[in-house]
């Protein structure tokens, strides 16, 4: 009786490779996008970025310059092939209105507030399946600000900070830098003026009411121009102001803290509160 000859069954096809999700060819608009991806560690997304961008360093060298802040190299943009191009604010919006016109996908964010940085933070590592990493990291700096916070409780007085975004005219703190100042364990001299999201609606078009308020720290952050304090010191009627009475005029670099990224949540507020705490102890 003849043997029958097994069969053998049909092997199993190799399992495909799941496809790719999210965008593979990202153009950051503005700093912190950049900054956040490398920190993520999917920098290989990013395909261009701002001329702007100083954080971190090694970008300018790998990563093509393609656009300023209120313009852009269209052209160069689009022979990247983005599926993605991360924006910010309105200030972008014309840029956005050209790249949507020719078929790009833009993402434009207008964080505002220290949780609006936050919450962009979480859709960009969501966007990039790194939900968790991005979480854990978001908790790191939850946690950083709130040692901050608690710190800055213990002060037996809080200083009153005029922050300059702008010299000519003056331009006061924006929300998230109003925000990190009273973390940090100051008081804005113009926190009415934090909540205005375009430059033009904070605008001190007197001097005088600086003075007026008389604010204890001075800190300039004049988007990417040099803090020159002498020239401060010397505006007419600004002597009487104890921040210049007492030598407290200091700079902290618009890249570390005018950018609503991982910038401002880490150096930027760290330079504020050593500011303040070293003002403190002068004051204790």
């Amino acid at each position: 009786m003849p043997v029958p000859v097994p069969v053998a069954a049909n092997p199993s096809p190799e399992p495909r490779p799941a496809p790719a999700l999210g965008p593979q060819r990202i153009v950051c608009l503005t700093e912190e996008t950049t900054e956040w991806l490398y920190l993520l560690g999917e920098e290989r997304r990013i395909v261009g970025i701002s001329g702007y961008t100083v954080r971190p360093a090694r970008a300018r060298q790998e990563k093509p310059r393609v656009s300023a802040f209120l313009s852009a190299k269209i052209d160069k943009i689009l022979a990247l092939e983005p599926d993605c191009v991360f924006g910010f604010s309105d200030l972008q919006a014309d840029i956005a209105a050209v790249l949507i016109r020719h078929g790009v996908q833009v993402t434009v964010f207008n964080q505002r507030s220290v949780d609006e940085i936050f919450s962009m933070m979480y859709q960009v590592a969501a966007m990039v399946g790194q939900v968790s990493q991005g979480l854990e990291r978001i908790a790191q700096l939850r946690a950083g600000l709130d040692r901050m916070r608690l710190a800055a409780g213990a002060l037996p007085r809080r200083p009153r900070i005029f922050f300059e975004e702008w010299d000519v005219p003056h331009i006061s703190a924006i929300r998230w830098v109003s925000e990190l100042l009273t973390l940090a364990g100051g008081d804005d001299c113009f926190p009415e003026l934090a909540t205005q999201s375009l430059g033009k609606n904070r605008i001190i078009a007197d001097g005088a009411q600086i003075v007026q308020r008389n604010p204890d720290i001075i800190i300039g952050s004049w988007c990417g121009k040099k803090f020159r304090p002498e020239k401060v010191a010397a505006r007419p009627g600004w002597e009487q102001v104890a921040a210049v009475r007492n030598g407290q005029l200091f700079e902290i670099k618009s890249a570390d803290i005018l950018q609503p990224g991982p910038a401002a949540l880490t150096d930027g507020a760290a330079q504020l509160h050593r500011i303040v705490m070293n003002w403190s102890a002068l004051h204790a």
